[in-house]
């Protein structure tokens, strides 16, 4: 099984959006003290959405749409949703 998801940092209200066939790992990854990468600066992340598919590719396609929503409105109203929930 492969997932769509969203992770909010709890430093500053920023959203990480990514697919993953293991979310328990990979929110570890996230969050380990060794992340040096982008994500790593804004430690710690939760996770806020989850969205689960049958093919590698199915949750691919989710990610590029969830990431696509950031550049219009529809983003802004989930956003809401993301920090209310």
């Amino acid at each position: 099984m492969y997932s769509a998801y969203v992770l909010r940092s709890q430093k500053k209200d920023i959203f990480y959006i990514g697919h993953t066939q293991n979310i328990e790992k990979r929110l570890l990854e996230h969050n380990s003290r060794g992340n040096k990468k982008w994500a790593g600066r804004y430690q710690p992340w939760i996770l806020v959405y989850i969205e689960n598919f049958e093919t590698r590719g199915q949750a691919m396609e989710r990610e590029q749409y969830l990431k696509s929503l950031k550049r219009g409105n529809k983003w802004k109203e989930l956003e809401q949703k993301f920090l209310l929930g």
